[in-house]
């Protein structure tokens, strides 16, 4: 189960990133690397965890004319990560299929941002509600060929029903009961995502913030195991 727990370094620094993976030691192998590390250092600190054993899923939500999105998706590749983020529109996740065939970088579609509700979905200029536009963007994702979908663990079990058993279900918004939302707005617990059909739990600060890190994921991936 700790390969589907991924601890999210939103840190402000290399140094601190490499506090939080020393004190998670032995209990986690999987983290992700944001816009946060990534512009403090953190590409080089996801090239030495890859190079290192550990597992880096790269949220870079990339979203740009065909051509560029292709050649990132060039370079990530080169990285050894594991997983990176492309926002899910069609052509963008079509040039970024065919830019990492081969290799083993599992390419996830972003859907619509657990930050995100109904009424932010509009402001943004969309006629859909927030679970019917990740159903959408999920289909479109299979149709394009991506590894794995990024969604609310609230649409996991819809997603999944659309993708099948094959494809990563990758979930942010994870908190434990009784954890503070922060800027979150669709929330599940840890159990939830795991009974709803998510493949991968990405847990921030729960975690990060917490006195004691490794016994803030232990208990995490008890309750993982539980469901």
């Amino acid at each position: 189960m700790h390969d589907r727990l991924i601890v999210g370094l939103d840190v402000p620094s290399v140094d601190e990133a490499g506090r939080v993976v020393r004190e998670l030691e032995g209990t986690v192998s999987f983290y992700k690397i944001g816009y946060q590390l990534a512009f403090a250092g953190g590409l080089d600190f996801a090239r030495e965890l890859a190079s290192g054993g550990a597992k880096v899923f790269l949220d870079m939500k990339l979203l740009d004319i065909d051509n560029t999105v292709a050649k990132g998706v060039e370079n990530v590749v080169r990285m050894g990560v594991s997983m990176l983020t492309v926002h899910a529109y069609p052509k963008a996740m079509r040039a970024a299929v065919e830019a990492a065939r081969g290799s083993g970088l599992c390419l996830l579609a972003v859907t619509v941002l657990t930050s995100m509700d109904e009424r932010d979905v509009i402001d943004a200029g969309y006629e859909l509600d927030p679970h019917t536009l990740v159903l959408r963007r999920a289909e479109q994702a299979l149709h394009a060929g991506m590894g794995g979908i990024v969604c609310s663990a609230a649409e996991a079990a819809s997603v999944r029903r659309i993708v099948g058993p094959g494809l990563a279900v990758v979930t942010p918004g994870i908190r434990p009961a009784g954890a503070a939302h922060g800027d979150q707005r669709r929330v599940v617990t840890p159990g939830e995502a795991i009974r709803s059909g998510s493949s991968h739990l990405v847990v921030g600060r729960p975690i990060v913030a917490a006195g004691d890190r490794k016994a803030a994921a232990e208990a995490i991936l008890e309750e993982m195991r539980a469901a």
